[in-house]
């Protein structure tokens, strides 16, 4: 990203007088509905007495007052003003260079349906025109019947999109495009009589067309099943307080929606009633769910791990957080990549020289087949299709491994990236809590206190008790019988275990509990320094030890950030909304240069754009 920064957001001093200085920077010729902006602000500087702008030439005149200011002073605040334009610029470049080329279909927006429908068809009628008329069919010698066979009607058919968006390129944009030469070359065979040839032309590139649409189908698909929303139904509270099971789509903003254990969660909105531990992970990243009472915010797409809650909703179906996203990132992914539209403007540039290159082959050689074949030989159509295709293929892939990327543009922009910020849960780690310490007390054994914590836990909801209970299967160690565990919501568990009474959880569920904890407190703060979740263990009203849970980290993760180092990422940062201990051990474990905890997921972004101008 700096790498934009330098080039286009930077100032540069072009000339210079006592009391004025011209400043030439690049992102004034993107953005000349801006000018007004730019000048006031401009104004604004401290000791700044007059601004000219030139969107010609993309610089500033600023006259100043030298017993006020300076001129590195005046200089730092012009960049301080574009760098606030970043968002602008690159938006305003993007959508200018990609309007840059010739008119073409969005290919990637037609119906996958109805290109497979002209793939079958096509492929239909060739074979019959194979089958009835054999290998080598003659051509009709009639001109007009050249135009009114099997094969000749057909291909007119389907190539009526191709013949109108060629002419409307020629009217509109006064130059061909990619449909005006695959047209030109359908019309030209028919007239040649090589109606199975201008077939077969349709079918070959409908055929690339289909490719192309499936890769962007299972683009959109990936990305929507990332952020699944949820059940096709919730339970609506009606007025006298019962529950009515109706489509979330016929959800309003303002109904009152009740959410159990182990459902998701449907709208955004506001805990009206009850508490519970919701799983946020899809939309903040954090694997340990938090606790919801009334007043907390929830979205769309999180789960309910535990507790019962009504939820009056604010923004619904394509409102919500989830939704927005999937849009977001659906929107993105369209945008092109500069790589794309040098490819696209490439394409627009050689179709011309196809035309001429016909015009040569059959001035030279009289031959209208050849000439044909010219024709047919359209190189920046395959290029054009193959760029696209290619980054469409690369986003899909990274959704499927629950990587976003908002469009091809960032894919090509990772060649000049030298810092790189991560985020902790799903990304460093598993985003699955596990047991990664067990300290008996009071004269337990590891497995005793293990197999009477699993025993409390199991069949709880929290991840948390499930790392329990799966480390003790894992041992192959039995459970004694126990009773059904009574949840306590964002504490923790409590289960009567044979004759005594186990109890699972936080230290407040210890305190509640009566349980003296300060004597294990030394080793709860060691556990805590190595970055793990400690959960606290009870038998009736003695604590008889601690189990440390971490969220482990991924496989061969150092060996990956050391990978990237070498790949020339200077910098490696840590952003996460965990504690500032937690994020310091992971931090130091994988020798990264920096870390910011308790980052909240709306001030992620602030946090990387921070990074981005440094």
């Amino acid at each position: 990203m700096r790498y934009f920064r330098e080039t286009i957001l930077d100032p540069r001093i072009l000339h210079r007088l006592p009391g004025r200085v011209r400043i030439g920077v690049e992102a004034i010729r993107w953005v000349p509905d801006l000018e007004a902006r730019i000048v006031r602000e401009l104004a604004a500087l401290p000791g700044v007495q007059g601004v000219r702008l030139s969107l010609i030439t993309a610089n500033a005149l600023l006259h100043y007052d030298v017993a006020a200011t300076s001129e590195t002073a005046v200089v730092e605040g012009v960049g301080r003003v574009f760098e606030r334009l970043g968002p602008y610029v690159r938006r305003a470049k993007r959508e200018r260079l990609s309007s840059a080329g010739v008119r073409e279909r969005q290919m990637q927006e037609e119906s996958l349906g109805r290109k497979l429908f002209d793939v079958v068809i096509t492929g239909a009628t060739l074979g019959f025109v194979w089958l009835t008329r054999g290998a080598a069919p003659t051509a009709p010698t009639s001109f007009w019947r050249r135009f009114t066979s099997l094969p000749a009607m057909t291909a007119l058919a389907l190539a009526t999109p191709l013949i109108r968006n060629g002419l409307r390129s020629l009217r509109d944009d006064k130059r061909p495009n990619a449909d005006t030469l695959s047209a030109t070359a359908i019309l030209a065979s028919l007239a040649a009589g090589k109606d199975v040839s201008a077939l077969m032309i349709i079918w070959l590139a409908d055929i690339a067309e289909l490719l192309t649409g499936y890769t962007m189908e299972r683009t959109r698909k990936a990305i929507s099943e990332m952020l699944e929303v949820g059940d096709e139904h919730a339970w609506r509270v009606v007025a006298d307080g019962t529950e009515v099971r109706v489509p979330v789509d016929q959800l309003q903003g303002g109904d009152r929606i009740m959410v159990h254990t182990g459902e998701k969660i449907c709208v955004d909105g506001v805990v009206e009633r009850g508490n519970a531990t919701v799983d946020q992970a899809s939309i903040t990243g954090e694997f340990l769910p938090l606790e919801k009472a009334v007043g907390d915010l929830v979205f769309a797409g999180t789960v309910v791990k535990g507790g019962t809650i009504v939820i009056r909703a604010e923004r619904v179906g394509d409102k919500t957080a989830a939704a927005r996203i999937i849009y977001l990132v659906e929107e993105a992914a369209k945008r092109k990549a500069p790589i794309q539209m040098f490819a696209d403007t490439f394409s627009a540039r050689f179709i011309p020289v196809n035309f001429l290159l016909t015009a040569v082959v059959w001035l030279v050689t009289r031959d209208v087949q050849r000439a044909l074949n010219m024709l047919i030989i359209d190189y920046s159509c395959g290029v054009r299709l193959s760029t696209a295709t290619a980054l469409a293929a690369s986003i899909s892939a990274s959704a499927r491994q629950g990587v976003l990327i908002k469009g091809g543009q960032y894919i090509e922009l990772l060649s000049n990236v030298d810092t790189l910020v991560l985020d902790k849960t799903g990304t460093l780690t598993v985003g699955r809590p596990r047991v990664a310490e067990v300290r008996p007390l009071n004269g337990a054994t590891p497995s005793e206190l293990l197999s009477l914590a699993a025993a409390a836990e199991q069949g709880a909801q929290h991840p948390l008790g499930q790392a329990v209970v799966d480390k003790a299967l894992a041992l192959n160690l039995a459970l004694p019988p126990h009773e059904p565990p009574e949840t306590i919501v964002a504490r923790g568990n409590r289960a009567r275990v044979g004759e005594a009474m186990i109890t699972v959880g936080s230290a407040m569920l210890m305190q509640e509990s009566g349980v003296a904890i300060e004597a294990a407190q030394e080793d709860a703060n060691g556990l805590l320094g190595l970055g793990y979740h400690v959960l606290f263990v009870a038998r009736d009203d003695a604590l008889i030890g601690l189990i440390g849970v971490e969220d482990a980290l991924r496989e061969d993760m150092k060996k990956a950030l050391n990978r990237l180092r070498n790949l020339s990422v200077d910098e490696i940062v840590l952003l996460t909304g965990d504690v500032e201990r937690t994020a310091r051990g992971l931090a130091s474990k994988l020798a990264m240069d920096g870390y910011e905890a308790n980052v909240l997921p709306a001030d992620k972004a602030d946090q990387v754009q921070h990074h981005q101008i440094q």
